[in-house]
């Protein structure tokens, strides 16, 4: 599909990467080994931003890969029904589509099982995979740092950042999983790579640890901003987020829910963030918005299904704006 061209107006946001079938117990507080009943939904993390922004309005399109099986023909109905373009999801013969299992433990532990074994479709792709032109012509490009964990996938996204020049809204997710690494030094020798060709830079404090060595905030998101990034986002969990450019910054206190499944919020944020960022909104409106975002997709139980629209988002804000007056 190279240079095979955009097929209309440039997309809002093109995302590349994991994508998976979630099977998420129906019960709470106990192991899978004594689960009785699953949900299936749609998942892996630049497939539910890709859902997120496409709640907000946005056109967003996502380059995976899928097994020929059924839960790849799942995968393409799902993507569609949740408004995302599905042309650039592949399909490699011979791999299964991943599933992952979790545990929910609300509020902070929710062990994660990847199958992904031997490898994922997602990793398979390659140079053929890639629109070039929709890659340059997209208003935001997304990569996560899972995508740099094996070959053919770690050539082709430094072939799309190529391509695209280090535009503007050119984002990595920090998403680190150590399971997807040989080890956390060439996970870090990687990710350096990789913010060479990146503008935003979005993480948690571990995940930002891994990329660049600092895990304080202040620290970390200049450690970002000195590779060159122009937008640092680092997202501390129960204290909030931090954001820093070159001459400003922002730090916004978190939206506290009863959580009960915390899997698919950092992927809410990063949605909100696309949308906020397209919508040129000032950078406190922008962390402001991701937060409630990714709050409410934590206060439900799958992940891209829970992804709010902006009107859920925005009735959160006003009431809680509300109740502060």
């Amino acid at each position: 599909m190279t240079d095979a061209g955009t097929h209309g107006a440039p997309f809002d946001l093109i995302t590349i990467g994991r994508v998976g079938v979630d099977i998420y117990p129906l019960q709470d507080g106990v192991g899978l080994d004594q689960v009785e009943t699953f949900g299936k939904y749609l998942g892996g993390s630049a497939t539910n931003v890709a859902v997120a922004a496409s709640r907000h309005g946005r056109r967003s399109a996502v380059i995976t890969a899928t097994g020929a099986d059924p839960f790849g023909r799942f995968v393409h109905r799902e993507l569609v029904r949740l408004g995302v373009d599905d042309r650039y999801v592949g399909e490699v013969r011979g791999l299964n589509t991943p599933v992952t299992f979790c545990e929910i433990f609300p509020p902070d532990d929710f062990p994660l099982y990847f199958y992904r074994d031997p490898i994922a479709p997602d990793l398979k792709l390659d140079d053929d995979a890639l629109d070039l032109e929709a890659i340059r012509a997209a208003k935001i490009f997304w990569a996560t740092v899972t995508g740099l964990s094996r070959e053919p996938s770690r050539s082709a996204h430094h072939t799309a950042w190529t391509a695209r020049g280090r535009a503007p809204l050119t984002v990595l997710d920090l998403d680190y999983r150590p399971m997807f690494w040989e080890s956390p030094e060439v996970a870090s020798q990687e990710v350096g790579k990789a913010l060479e060709h990146v503008t935003v830079a979005i993480g948690n404090r571990e995940e930002c640890e891994v990329a660049v060595g600092e895990a304080e905030p202040d620290r970390a998101a200049d450690a970002l901003l000195e590779r060159g990034v122009e937008l640092a986002v680092v997202k501390q969990g129960p204290k909030g987020v931090l954001a820093k450019t070159r001459d400003e910054r922002v730090e916004v206190a978190p939206h506290f829910v009863d959580v009960i499944n915390g899997l698919g919020a950092g992927d809410g944020f990063g949605g909100a963030v696309c949308h906020g960022l397209l919508a040129g909104w000032p950078l406190e409106r922008v962390l402001r918005f991701a937060n409630v975002a990714g709050a409410i997709v934590a206060s439900r139980r799958e992940c891209s299904t829970a992804m709010p629209t902006t009107a859920e988002v925005e009735t959160v804000i006003e009431e809680r704006d509300t109740d502060h007056v």
